[in-house]
């Protein structure tokens, strides 16, 4: 596999958007992400493309609340992509609310047996993705396709998330950086190999092409 290809943009929110609505405007299925720069580029998609009655969207992971709080994954999409849409599309929810063993266990169920078409990632400063978080049981994983337990940093509630050999089973992985405080997990991550103490590096030993869309900050270390 090519090594993960590098973007760094003026407008990395502007670049998500860009690749989500080519997603959209071809149909297929989607895994959607949380952070403050990735509901920036939700925001932009409904002007762009508003018609998503083509896809499918998933989450990578999601913190045991409801959907109502302020902390959800899908809360942010449902207030910054899909309000802004004319058809929306068919939304799988992570049930965090259940907890993390019984809403693992719900999602698992659900989970499509195709490839996603596209994973939408964040990095953490710890190099973190989803919420596979560096020594976690989470990241160990192998067998199920969906785990769940503690959080590795703030806000500290359990989570949900897809195991890595799940992120692993997507036709395309795009990962989204922002500040310079993400600039050690940046290179950590994808100017090196892979390595469990990092566990964006993982990404790497799938077979799925890696774009990596950062700003100069989050550059800074390549």
């Amino acid at each position: 596999m090519p090594p993960p290809r590098i973007h760094v943009s003026d407008d990395p929110a502007r670049t998500v958007a860009d690749v989500l609505v080519e997603l959209a405007r071809s149909g297929g299925s989607v895994v959607l992400t949380g952070g403050r720069t990735a509901g920036a580029a939700y925001a932009q998609v409904g002007a762009l493309e508003p018609d998503w009655g083509g896809v499918e969207v998933w989450w990578g992971d999601e913190r045991c609340v409801p959907a109502t709080d302020e902390r959800s994954n899908y809360r942010l999409a449902r207030e910054t992509l899909f309000k802004g849409l004319t058809t929306q599309p068919i939304v799988h929810r992570i049930p965090g609310e259940l907890g993390p063993v019984a809403g693992a266990a719900a999602y698992e169920r659900v989970l499509p047996q195709d490839p996603y078409d596209l994973v939408l990632l964040g990095l953490g400063s710890d190099s973190h993705v989803a919420s596979l978080f560096p020594v976690s049981p989470q990241l160990a994983e192998r067998d199920a396709r969906v785990a769940g337990g503690p959080a590795g940093l703030d806000p500290l509630v359990d989570r949900i998330t897809l195991t890595l050999p799940e992120l692993l089973r997507a036709r395309r992985i795009v990962v989204l950086a922002t500040g310079e405080e993400k600039a050690n997990a940046v290179a950590r991550s994808f100017a090196g190999a892979p390595n469990e103490r990092y566990p964006g590096s993982l990404l790497q030993t799938g077979d799925a092409p890696i774009d990596v869309v950062v700003d100069t900050a989050a550059a800074c270390e390549l």
